[in-house]
């Protein structure tokens, strides 16, 4: 138990320096093998990471240890046009360009219907780092960006109701730290203009749960369903004059089911529908339109937000026994890109906009019951280009013109497995 927890202290300590923006700004998958196979595992746990998907999941895993880790690529940017202050350009985002995204679980079986363990995850985030500002022209500072990072740290227990059925739940310790540089700009439009920028990294934490069913309807076929609550967490003080609600920055509730079908021996195939809830968190989905008319202030109560809409996440994934020592995985994650093209302007700053991800791995299966897992991810290059995103005229308007999005990433991935 002492090698787990000195394992989830590492896990923990490294994820400070991750950014994650793909189903939005939530992960794609959870784990390696989910990774591998479009993000599946409502009803398709294989690891220990389970939890972060579908508690329930754990009675299937067995006693176990899984750790690793990927290398994280977004590639953003945004361009400006049709702007009488002549912020016409392109900017790039990518100053910070690769992060390291740690994961680690664990689960051990107490007795044949009790399981329990813990998972350390990167839930979400979002980072943009312009070297040269988008915002200079409207008398912004380069550089500019922001950086966000959410780590989970989830305890779990599932219990298996009968042979066929089981139940899980996890309590989620949640911490997140954020930055923001150069919003110079919109310091005027704040009720507390020292807390809008350029103050470091500022921290909170919170808590939520997650709950989940697992249920083997026939030799071939398995059902999931999960729930995750919203994350209250505390405020962050030293940007409470840019988040709505002074400084507020949940984590939005989420919820899915899922299907798995053994077709043959050696093939499965598994799908799941997720659902993010965006736009009932303020700061992230409240729209911008009252800022920019003069008619409410940054950080204010149900004050405005990067204007998100809520998003349905189809994964598609297959997984193929090779080899008694080799698996193969494939698959596709789908969604609509939260962002409306009226809210470009501010998600200069966020521009969590792909759509498309296909995914790849494999497993191989090693001596004294371990494996070694690899998983790749390419989400396609996507735009979004403004409609009546930049107000016109002078402040509270921005000299008008369009703001445009693109983002496409790409991640590879490591987990090291052991099965005790």
């Amino acid at each position: 138990m002492r090698k787990v927890l000195i394992s989830a202290a590492i896990a923990a300590a490294l994820a400070p320096g991750m950014a994650l923006a793909t189903d939005g700004y939530f992960a794609h998958g959870y784990g390696m093998k989910s990774i591998g196979m479009g993000g599946v595992g409502i009803a398709l746990p294989q690891d220990a990471l389970a939890p972060a998907t579908n508690p329930a999941g754990l009675t299937m895993v067995g006693d176990r240890v899984d750790f690793g880790a990927a290398i994280f690529r977004p590639v953003r940017g945004s361009n400006i046009q049709g702007n009488m202050f002549g912020a016409d350009a392109s900017y790039d985002g990518n100053d910070s360009s690769n992060f390291v995204i740690p994961e680690f679980g664990y689960s051990k079986t107490i007795d044949p219907r009790l399981t329990v363990g813990v998972a350390v995850y990167g839930n979400g985030g979002m980072n943009t780092d312009y070297k040269q500002s988008p915002f200079t022209r409207f008398g912004g500072a380069s550089p500019a960006g922001v950086d966000l990072m959410q780590l989970f740290i989830a305890p779990t227990a599932a219990y298996k109701l009968s042979d066929s059925n089981s139940v899980g739940a996890s309590l989620n310790f949640a911490y997140q730290r954020f930055a923001a540089k150069g919003l110079q700009p919109f310091q005027p439009a704040s009720w507390s203009p020292n807390d809008v920028t350029n103050n470091g990294h500022d921290s909170s934490t919170g808590w939520g749960v997650r709950i989940g069913w697992t249920g083997q309807v026939s030799p071939t076929v398995t059902l999931g369903a999960t729930y995750q609550s919203k994350t209250k967490m505390g405020k962050l003080d030293k940007y409470k004059g840019l988040f709505a609600n002074e400084g507020e920055f949940d984590i939005p509730e989420n919820y899915g089911i899922g299907i798995a079908l053994k077709t043959t021996p050696k093939l499965t195939l598994a799908a799941d529908v997720e659902q993010i809830n965006y736009s009932k968190i303020a700061a992230v989905g409240n729209p911008v339109d009252c800022l920019f008319q003069g008619m409410c202030m940054l950080g204010a109560n149900n004050g405005p937000g990067f204007g998100w809409r809520d998003v349905t996440a189809f994964k598609l994934g297959a997984s193929y026994q090779y080899r008694n020592d080799l698996v193969l995985r494939a698959g596709f994650n789908a969604l609509r890109q939260p962002i409306p093209a009226s809210q470009t302007f501010f998600n200069i700053l966020a521009p969590g906009v792909v759509e498309q991800h296909l995914t790849l791995g494999a497993t191989w299966t090693l001596s004294n019951n371990a494996e070694l897992t690899l998983a790749y991810m390419h989400a396609f290059k996507k735009e979004v280009n403004g409609s009546g995103s930049i107000p016109p005229g002078f402040p509270p308007g921005y000299g008008g013109g369009e703001a445009n999005l693109n983002m496409y990433q790409d991640s590879f991935g490591i987990a090291y497995g052991i099965k005790m």
